[in-house]
């Protein structure tokens, strides 16, 4: 036997779905190695198997196979090898080595034909308008769609093996002379250095690309081809990691978090409306509970009279204090919410709908809560919704003001406003500043910060030197 497939099924026994196929050819004795649901079987039998029984040419070495018998357009990659580790990566990547009696080469053959999800919309950014394909689990698959976005022989994909016993394929892709070399060697020593076994998420490599410790996302997620694109072509990079349908792209911004796919599709007026929304739900969900319970429990001259009179009422009968009501009735919608998602989804939506409606009903009822506080968590609660991305950071964080206000009010809240903020200045991504473009100290071409900007004037590269001198012109 050779000595080579004796090393290979000695690493693989016991291995059910790995398959060991004997073929005669006119050089002896062929073994055909691969795992079963991983490769596509009639292509094996079609284009590996026939040809090398058929004996068509003569062949004296393993030279002729490979340019007589094997199609190379067909089996797309062929190659001598002896390296047994490489020939073990190739076997659970989905490629076919061939072994033949007494020669030490390995051909690799690619026929690779497991089962996929086909592309379908992404579940978590749906938009209204523009397009509806979304990434799948095949990083193939994600690398095709990205091509179609962009017909750009610049374009480049560099993949790297990652997790010593994983190993995960991991793609840096960027648009050469576009996203800065710098950028690129950063991304590049970055995917390098991951030093560990088993790589199952992009969440791996993001957390290697955090320079810090943040609630805030410093790096980007999306599951939308078109999205990846129009950020490559603005100078940025991805990432794509074969099992998931997320791809991540390096620098991400603050104020990306306002900005949604179909801003970008829709009527320019109506996407700015959008955004405005945005800021002010941000403003809600971080700051509204807190400055509740500071002006409820220590600044009630703020309030105007006729209120307090209401207020007072609504709040009659209820034993806790206001910092400790806010905080309950945020931790019972949080346990909602999770317990929504958590389920099946037709389970999860009606689920959801009914625990808010009577939580919050029989919360009034049993004087836990008062229904001006109910309307308040409410609608902080909703307004996460409209900055999706931020949700876990602005959760955390409304707590943190809740009960900042209840223990120095006002004066507390205008502190911790301030370290929210310089917490928020103080974050990279990628080398460049987390708030880019504001408060930098160069200019940059920057045309999409609160306001989308005219789509001619946004559609260049923003990642760069600075600003052209034909870009500084005001619009």
């Amino acid at each position: 036997m050779n000595n080579n497939l004796m090393k290979i099924k000695n690493v693989l026994e016991g291995s059910f779905d790995v398959k060991y196929r004997e073929v005669e050819t006119s050089l002896g004795k062929a073994t055909l190695v691969f795992v079963d649901n991983l490769c596509s079987t009639q292509f094996i039998s079609q284009y590996i198997v026939f040809p090398l029984k058929e004996k068509k040419y003569e062949c004296r070495n393993m030279d002729d196979i490979i340019k007589n018998v094997l199609d190379i357009n067909i089996t797309n990659y062929v190659k001598d090898k002896t390296d047994i580790e490489d020939a073990l990566l190739h076997i659970v990547s989905g490629d076919v080595v061939i072994v033949i009696e007494g020669y030490e080469e390995l051909i690799y053959c690619e026929a690779k034909g497991f089962v996929r999800r086909s592309i379908s919309i992404p579940v978590t950014e749906a938009v209204v308008k523009g397009p509806r394909e979304g990434f799948n689990e095949v990083f193939v698959d994600n690398i095709s769609l990205l091509r179609r976005k962009m017909k750009n022989p610049d374009l480049k994909f560099e993949p790297t093996y990652v997790g010593e016993k994983s190993q995960t394929v991991v793609c840096l892709a960027y648009i050469k002379g576009v996203a800065p070399e710098s950028l690129v060697e950063y991304a590049r020593n970055t995917i390098k250095s991951l030093k560990i076994d088993f790589l199952l998420d992009t969440n791996f490599v993001e957390s290697k690309f955090k320079t810090k410790n943040s609630v805030f996302d410093t790096v980007g997620y999306t599951e939308k081809p078109d999205e990846v694109a129009a950020k490559m072509m603005e100078g940025r990079i991805a990432v794509l990691v074969d099992g998931t349908p997320f791809v991540i792209t390096i620098p991400y911004f603050f104020l990306e978090n306002f900005q949604m796919p179909d801003d970008y599709y829709i009527n320019k007026t109506f996407a700015n409306f959008t955004r405005v929304i945005r800021w002010f739900a941000f403003f809600f969900a971080t700051f509204i509970p807190g400055m509740y319970v500071a002006i409820i429990t220590y600044h009630f001259s703020l309030i105007p009279s006729l209120f307090v009179f209401r207020l007072a009422v609504s709040r009659a009968g209820v034993p806790l204090p206001t910092v400790l009501e806010v905080l309950v009735m945020m931790v019972s919608f949080q346990l909602v919410k999770e317990a929504g998602l958590r389920l099946p989804q037709p389970i999860g939506n009606a689920m959801s709908i009914v625990a808010a409606l009577i939580l919050g009903e029989a919360a009034v009822g049993a004087g836990i809560a008062s229904r001006i506080t109910i309307v308040v968590i409410s609608l902080s609660m909703l307004s996460y919704f409209l900055v999706p991305k931020m949700y876990g950071a602005l959760t955390i964080w409304s707590f943190v003001f809740v009960i900042v206000g209840g223990l120095f009010g006002l004066p507390g809240l205008f502190v911790f406003s301030v370290v929210f903020l310089a917490n928020i200045a103080d974050l990279e991504t990628g080398g460049y500043p987390y708030l880019f473009p504001i408060g930098s100290s160069e200019r940059f071409r920057f045309k999409d910060v609160f306001f989308r900007g005219k789509l001619d004037r946004i559609s260049k590269e923003i990642i760069g030197k600075g600003e052209k001198d034909e870009d500084k012109k005001i619009d």
